[in-house]
Formats: structure tokens, sequence, C-alpha cells
């Protein structure tokens, strides 16, 4: 075959091949089948976390059945909540699992970096104790979090056995800051004050220096029990990623780590996002 006719024949017969190749999974822009005896819905739950209930959405799948669940945590204060990927998630046949921390977004309380784990816990606590409700499938919950969302996840997954897995990202070791130049901490105190109750910059500033026991270091013997995925991105923070996933594979966990050049909010990559997170999910046991 004369080299022009190959040329074109490559061009017109594989290209279709290519081009399914390098399609993001379905989730991300089909919608699932119609089932009107179990649809998808959302529900809006109140959970008990020290003494106050805070507000959360539990996005759940179509069909029967308990499908597998991820507990996904917002950030600091939390303007990008993800609830896209959420949504790719849910069609994808997972259950998806939001909450805002105390004293942020209208849950009621004072905001703390403290209060976020232990909200995340009383999270994991309400889900499983009302896994029927909800149809959770409790051996296959996965905590997920974005910026102080990773390090909330970090946390929760490295002191929580019965978790299935754990994905961060852009992850903010909140426990690095311990050690941090006060400027450094009220400034990222004072750009992060957005709908928090009950705190100031120099108050947030103070806690910071009190979470050194509570740092990537810490999580990463429980994290290394687990599936993890790290994604990083150009905002900076990557070497704590990065530094984390060596710590856990030389433990000898099973830890992916994918870098994206996008920035921390992942705004010009959410395609990008979905598809790691789901390619990921669905590799899960």
């Amino acid at each position: 075959m004369k080299a022009w006719m190959l040329a074109a024949a490559l061009a017109l017969t594989p290209a279709a091949g290519l081009a399914q190749a390098a399609l993001p999974p379905a989730a991300i822009f089909t919608d699932p089948p119609v089932d009107t005896a179990h649809p998808a819905r959302m529900e809006v739950l109140h959970i008990p976390s020290s003494g106050v209930e805070i507000n959360g959405i539990a996005y759940l799948a179509v069909g029967a059945g308990a499908p597998p669940t991820v507990v996904l945590f917002h950030g600091l204060p939390g303007n990008e909540k993800n609830l896209d990927l959420a949504q790719a998630i849910r069609r994808a046949g997972w259950n998806v699992i939001t909450i805002n921390y105390r004293g942020s977004w209208g849950s009621p309380g004072t905001f703390s970096f403290r209060g976020n784990l232990a909200d995340a816990k009383a999270t994991l606590a309400y889900v499983r104790a009302n896994a029927g409700k909800l149809q959770v499938e409790t051996t296959k919950l996965v905590v997920m979090g974005h910026s102080m969302g990773g390090w909330v996840t970090a946390m929760t997954g490295g002191s929580d056995p019965d978790l299935a897995g754990a994905v961060m990202i852009s992850a903010a070791n909140m426990g690095a800051l311990a050690l941090a130049p006060e400027a450094q901490r009220l400034n990222t105190a004072r750009s992060n004050m957005e709908t928090l109750a009950g705190v100031t910059p120099q108050s947030m500033a103070q806690e910071m220096t009190t979470l050194a026991d509570a740092s990537f270091a810490a999580a990463a013997p429980g994290l290394a029990r687990k599936p993890l995925l790290i994604l990083t991105s150009d905002d900076g923070l990557g070497p704590m990623g990065e530094a984390l996933f060596m710590d856990v594979k030389q433990r000898g966990g099973r830890v992916a780590i994918i870098h994206a050049a996008t920035d921390q909010g992942w705004n010009s990559a959410r395609i990008r996002l979905e598809t790691e997170v789901l390619t990921w999910l669905a590799k899960l046991p």
C-alpha cells in the first residue's frame, strides 16, 4: 500500500477506536437508568456531633440494595464543595454523603480544626448507624476530601480501620502549620474566614499551633492499611502529598499519586478530577 493510502486508511479507520479509548468514564456524561421503584434521590441530614447537629446531604444512587458510599469533606472554608464530583460518583452507582463542619456554612456550633475531625468521626458513626435507611454498604465506605478536607480525610482514614479506602485532593497538611510562622498562620486564617462562626484569625492561628500531633506523618501508619489515592496540583501543596505517598509506600501501603497541572480548585481540570476518582473507585475490591 502506498504511503498516502496507508495514512488515509489510518486516519479513517482507527480514529473511532482511539476516540473511544480517550473518553472519560460514562458516568461523567451519562445519566443512570430510570428506576421508578428505587430512584436516585437526595436526603437532608442532621448529624449529631458534640452536642450540635451539623448539616449534611445524602446523594443516594439509583437502584435497590446497598451501594458503596463516599463521605466527602470540603476544605477551608469550603467555597468549592466538589458537588459536580459527588454527582458523577453517584451516577457511577455510589452514594455520596457531604457535610458542613460545625460552625461553617450554617451548621450550628463554633468552628474549629479539631472539631472538624470530630465531625468526620460523628458522620461515619451516623452513616453506619443509619445504614438501612440510607441504603449503605458499611463495609464499602470511602472517605474523600479536598484541601483541608484532605487533611480531615487523612486523619480520619488513618484512625478508622474499617474504611475501604481514602482519596485526598490537593490536600493541605494542617498539622504542618503548627510550626509555621505566626504571619503565615494568620494569613491562612484571614483568607478563609467566610462562613465560619465563632472564630477570629487570631483564634484560628492559635489553634493551628496545637495540631502537631495531627499531621500526615501521624496518619501514615493507618493509611498504609487501606487503598489510598493522592491527587496533587500546582498549588504549592504537592510536596506534602508526595511526602505522604513515600511514607505510605515505604510501609507497604496500596497508594497511588497523580499530579495534574491545574490550580488548587481544579478549575481547569474538573473532568480530569472526576475521571481519576471514578477510575480509582472502580478498581476497589
